[in-house]
């Protein structure tokens, strides 16, 4: 990435030559995890001393939330640009709270007064900050996708359980009823025999507007004087700052961000991932793409993930779908597709009604279901069907708390996270399968005994990604 006018797949293949012992995924080294003790949980009668890192955007709207469930204290607040706009509404509901634009410095002088920290920056960043954080043995939320690469998060779900610390991942959705419906379903046995899934987010994204000739990286823009764009970068190779990289675009890099489908495929076929037990893929499909480049995401895509018979569980597949013209059928008797109040905004914008709700449909051997994204609830299908099954249908409980509550509360001990790394991390490894076979514009054969691509070097490398930048390699390496 010296040169942003460099071609990526040129780049990607020095990759390879330059990183080939990596083709098989390090394991933890360090001596100091083998035998680390269960990280203490905060006391059930304290709140939870909780550093924000990351307060704009997404990371703003996460910590409003962690301030409203009353069950925290924010002790500290760090983000790259301090001086920006879109922190000040935090820093002004915060205002004692200490500040910083580096979490390792945070982290050096306050870790003694920190229990948590929540991540809400850019995908590429995910990985290094959960990372610090555990070591310390800090409680970590993070959003969601839990990080980059494959490889990451292997290492993010190594890390949590060889510290002992709590971990959550932010698709809140499954802390809502769409979690404990499906999970009650499940165990109820209406919801069995499941064989293929369509999941659907064809709302316009940040980079529709672009042209897919692009076939560069955007030209060097002076870096705004009040952001640290070392930190920003992180472990990721050098880039030229340019405003299409920050403030949420990030999503739309390859470099940096993962998509459509690792923004809202956490949202969508989450409970399917978990309460199916649907692990890992053994095979990805990019059956379409369109205006497919190397810098930036596809205009539209249909990816193909197919699953294996699981115990007494049939073989699945699940086909997901993008983009403005990429719509999928939907099933005889599906209804109307309804703005559901659950679903948030895209984007800051507002679900467009004439297109189909972002969601799936679920088809078993006897039963199709229709539901929406984050926490909205399944129906059967057609409404004659949903009426014959209706006196057959169990009870579903009602959510003891929010996502956000839900992780406080695990600090304390007084429950368990809904979405940990050791049930996040799985479904965050199919994300990033899935955006290597967008990347690569090629199928996939993944083998989910040796974690390994096993019919394309380029992409088994893509696994772990380009050498982390110099001075940020020790995040590899714990």
């Amino acid at each position: 990435m010296k040169s942003n006018n460099s071609s990526r797949r040129l780049f990607l293949k020095q990759a390879i030559a330059a990183s080939a012992a990596a083709t098989v995924l390090p394991t933890f080294q360090n001596p100091l995890m083998a035998a680390m003790p269960v990280s203490p949980r905060v006391s059930a009668n304290d709140k939870v001393n909780l550093a924000l890192v990351g307060i704009g955007f997404r990371g703003g709207e996460i910590a409003n939330e962690f301030i409203k469930t009353g069950l925290c204290n924010i002790v500290a607040l760090c983000d790259v640009d301090m001086g920006a706009p879109h922190t000040q509404e935090i820093i002004a509901k915060c205002p004692n709270a200490p500040r910083f634009q580096d979490y390792r410095q945070m982290l050096d002088k306050m870790g003694s007064k920190i229990d948590a920290i929540t991540a809400g920056v850019p995908d590429h960043a995910h990985f290094p900050v959960a990372m610090e954080a555990m070591s310390r043995k800090k409680h970590v939320y993070v959003e969601k996708p839990m990080a980059r690469t494959f490889h990451e998060v292997e290492l993010m779900m190594e890390a949590a359980r060889k510290f002992g610390v709590v971990t959550q991942m932010g698709n809140q959705g499954h802390s809502e009823a769409n979690y404990f419906q499906f999970k009650t379903w499940v165990e109820a046995g209406i919801i069995k025999d499941v064989t293929s899934v369509t999941a659907h987010m064809n709302n316009a994204r940040r980079w529709h507007p672009w042209n897919p000739r692009i076939a560069s990286f955007p030209t060097a823009e002076p870096i705004p004087s009040t952001m640290n764009w070392d930190v920003w970068l992180g472990v990721r190779q050098p880039h030229d700052y340019n405003r299409d990289f920050v403030n949420g675009q990030w999503r739309c890099w390859y470099d940096f961000g993962m998509g459509v489908l690792g923004d809202w495929g956490a949202h969508i076929i989450d409970t399917i991932h978990e309460f199916l037990d649907l692990g890992l893929p053994y095979e990805i499909n990019p059956t379409y793409l369109k205006d497919h480049n190397p810098f930036f995401f596809p205009m539209s895509s249909t990816l193909e993930f197919k699953f294996p018979a699981r115990g007494a569980m049939p073989p699945l597949v699940i086909n997901w779908y993008d983009g403005l013209d990429n719509i999928p059928a939907v099933p005889e008797g599906y209804g109307v597709s309804q703005i559901d109040p659950n679903i948030p905004p895209v984007a800051g914008g507002k679900i467009q009604p004439m297109r189909l709700n972002p969601g799936k449909e679920i088809y078993s051997k006897t039963l199709t279901f229709k539901g929406g994204s984050h926490g909205s609830s399944l129906s059967i299908i057609p409404a004659e069907k949903a009426k014959e099954m209706e006196p057959r249908l169990p009870e579903v409980p009602k959510s003891p708390s929010n996502h956000y509550a839900n992780f406080l509360l695990s600090c304390m001990g007084k429950e368990k996270p809904r979405s940990p790394f050791s049930i996040a991390g799985p479904l965050s490894q199919v994300f990033c399968l899935g955006v290597i076979a967008q990347w690569t514009g090629k199928k996939i054969i993944f083998d989910r005994e040796t974690k390994r691509i096993i019919n394309d070097p380029l992409a088994n490398q893509l696994l772990c990604g380009e050498l982390p930048r110099k001075g940020w390699e020790k995040y590899y390496n714990l």
